[in-house]
């Protein structure tokens, strides 16, 4: 296969890319707008899922993303291929703002003192003490904050995807049309069609 990789990666690799790219993250946003875009689904389907994926990284469970993702897609009847790329919003470069602003948020919401500690702390916490120590302090705040951003966040992405979508699949609809009637076109004159005609008006 032409540009095949001579080595393969394996699941592992392919994950740590996906959140940590080798390049840029705007070349990798940018990659993933043109598969959502391709993904064969409605624009809603296609919008919720992302919206899923984006609510889904505002709450601090943390390897459970997906999961999470993939649920609200399947209630929301959104794609599901579409929630996880919703859940690159998610990401080493965003996630110190995202928990620092749920967590205040959240102790705001619930009344309580947070002692000085902030959510950039939450990973630190973490790999050094568990889950059972950061409920009180991180986890619990963190979810109460994270769920009116997250769905905040959620409905400001879907109605512009929707949008771009929607629009996107108008155009490429008519330009397989305008395929289409160049096909019938040269197939009545008596030229020769090319695969190459065929295909485009098959994708």
């Amino acid at each position: 296969m032409l540009f095949k990789r001579r080595n393969q990666e394996n699941r592992w690799t392919r994950l740590r890319v996906s959140m940590l790219p080798r390049r840029s993250y705007g070349r990798s946003m940018r990659y993933y707008a043109k598969r959502v875009m391709r993904i064969r689904a409605t624009p809603h389907a296609i919008a919720a899922g992302v919206a899923a994926g984006a609510f889904a990284s505002f709450t601090p469970l943390m390897g459970f993303h997906f999961i999470l993702s993939f649920l609200l897609a399947f209630l929301l009847r959104g794609s599901m291929i579409a929630a996880a790329f919703g859940t690159a919003v998610g990401n080493p470069l965003t996630f110190p703002a995202i928990w620092a602003s749920t967590l205040s948020l959240g102790r705001w919401l619930l009344g309580v003192d947070g002692n000085g500690a902030d959510g950039t702390e939450f990973g630190s916490v973490f790999a050094e003490q568990g889950f059972v120590a950061l409920w009180q302090p991180f986890i619990k705040p963190m979810l109460v904050g994270g769920v009116p951003m997250g769905l905040l966040v959620g409905v400001l992405i879907y109605i512009p995807t929707r949008m771009a979508v929607a629009a996107f699949q108008m155009r490429r609809a008519a330009q397989k049309a305008e395929r289409a009637l160049a096909l019938q076109e040269s197939q009545a004159s008596g030229h020769d069609v090319t695969e190459h005609d065929r295909r485009g008006i098959a994708s």
